[in-house]
């Protein structure tokens, strides 16, 4: 099956993908947090009725899951395929999740807030993934008693989503920026125009492998348009400066480090997590710069490698079983 992260996309060089999500709660019933067991069931079989009947271009089917009907390692490795949140798989009872099947969009019900609608694509295509997230979000508006206020816009459980209850973000593959020290200076220009940056899994997680989000802080007082409109513009901005200093690196140094990388990726028989993510930036720099072939997805490679991708493919096993795992299927992809 083709999934986001199968398919290249525009700016894909620096830009690995685009995510749109809105939050939506239904009118008369508490936020999540509040709710009973009988009240989550109530509201899981109240939206997949509403979306029994929805049809989107380019979208096959949505199909509804009870996370209670889901096993662990495939539980987890929807956090590492970026269709779900951690919040959401840490605790899953009275939980769903509606998917399309190749994953483009997730619709989280019962995290944070009742709907959760998520859109992902590959490279920046930050109008395309709204069109898909505000078409999910009409048939909803059309079916459902979503909570609104003329003032205040969607009602949600956090203050911070109030409005819109948009967060669009952009995942960049920043190497150089990185190894300039220019991070903090980035961070600190887009916190001042409410932009914040944040590691590969969103909030609360650290950056790895040189992957960084890019998301809009502010909900109330402007449109979807304008923060998507602001969020292109950062994200080009980033995406143009990284290519340049890309292209002011030592060739001769940058081409050693990537085939460098890319050699043990082909041979290692032993491959952690954290050296995957390290080698396989490497190796994304290496196809930037015309030394490695773009034959290779290096985004597949690097998500099909995590923890829990493999245990759901390979069944569990301990962490040395699963590197040994690791290496092979790397060498395999190569």
């Amino acid at each position: 099956m083709s999934y986001w992260y199968n398919n290249t996309a525009p700016d894909g060089d620096i830009a690995v993908s685009t995510r749109i999500r809105l939050a939506r709660n239904i009118n008369g019933y508490p936020f999540p947090a509040k709710m009973s067991a009988a009240q989550r069931k109530e509201v899981n079989e109240i939206i997949k009725n509403a979306i029994s009947d929805i049809k989107l271009p380019g979208i096959n089917a949505l199909n509804f899951i009870d996370m209670s009907d889901v096993p662990d390692n495939e539980r987890y490795s929807m956090l590492e395929r970026h269709i779900a949140s951690r919040e959401f798989v840490l605790n899953s009872d009275n939980k769903a999740i509606i998917l399309s099947d190749d994953e483009t969009v997730s619709i989280m019900i019962g995290e944070e807030d009742h709907i959760r609608i998520q859109v992902i694509l590959p490279g920046l295509q930050l109008e395309k993934a709204y069109e898909i997230a505000n078409s999910i979000d009409d048939a909803f508006c059309k079916k459902l008693n979503l909570a609104f206020d003329n003032t205040l816009g969607f009602i949600t459980e956090c203050p911070t989503n109030l409005g819109t209850g948009l967060r669009a973000s952009v995942m960049l593959h920043l190497p150089v920026s990185e190894g300039n020290g220019d991070i903090l200076s980035i961070t600190k220009s887009v916190n001042k125009i409410g932009f914040t940056v944040r590691g590969m899994y969103g909030e609360g997680s650290g950056a790895s492998g040189s992957l960084y989000q890019i998301s809009n802080q502010i909900t109330l007082g402007i449109s979807e348009k304008n923060a998507i409109d602001n969020l292109k513009v950062i994200s080009q901005q980033l995406i143009d400066k990284e290519r340049k200093l890309q292209e002011g690196l030592n060739s001769v140094q940058t081409e050693d480090l990537c085939m460098r990388a890319l050699g043990t990726l082909k041979y290692a028989r032993v491959l952690s997590s954290n050296e995957l993510i390290t080698l396989i930036s490497r190796v994304k720099l290496g196809i930037n710069r015309g030394f490695i072939s773009d034959d290779i997805n290096p985004i597949k490679i690097l998500i099909e490698g995590q923890p829990y991708m493999l245990m759901k493919k390979y069944g569990s096993m301990t962490e040395s079983e699963r590197d040994a795992f690791r290496a092979e299927m790397v060498r395999n992809s190569l």
